[in-house]
């Protein structure tokens, strides 16, 4: 699935399933939200920091899941394509970055 056809995908939902979007003020509070539940996640299972018994069934895939929508309810109400604009980024970090990585002694 490509990110046009997620944004569709979540737009529906909202029209089924939800009542609207939640503002954007509030959909960057959740995002905010999923994402330190995931850094919890990442920071307790492959971090330094030891897991609590309540986080070891908390599943990675689906918070990163959690993430995503987020943010594609935040592309939809904000009128950005996702798609378009990933494509242009992911042009500019290959031309800018082509060399760079490999040259970086840090990662060697």
């Amino acid at each position: 699935m490509n990110l046009q056809n997620a944004q569709k995908e979540v737009d529906n939902w909202i029209k089924e399933h939800g009542v609207r979007y939640f503002n954007e003020l509030t959909n960057m509070a959740q995002l905010t939200e999923e994402v330190g539940e995931v850094a919890r996640i990442i920071a307790r299972r492959y971090g330094e920091q030891s897991e609590k018994e309540s986080d070891k069934n908390k599943d990675l895939g689906e918070e990163l899941a959690d993430v995503v929508f987020v943010v594609l309810c935040l592309a939809n109400q904000t009128g950005v394509d996702l798609q378009t604009v990933f494509d242009k980024k992911m042009d500019l970090k290959t031309k800018r970055d082509h060399d760079r990585h490999h040259n970086n002694e840090k990662l060697k």
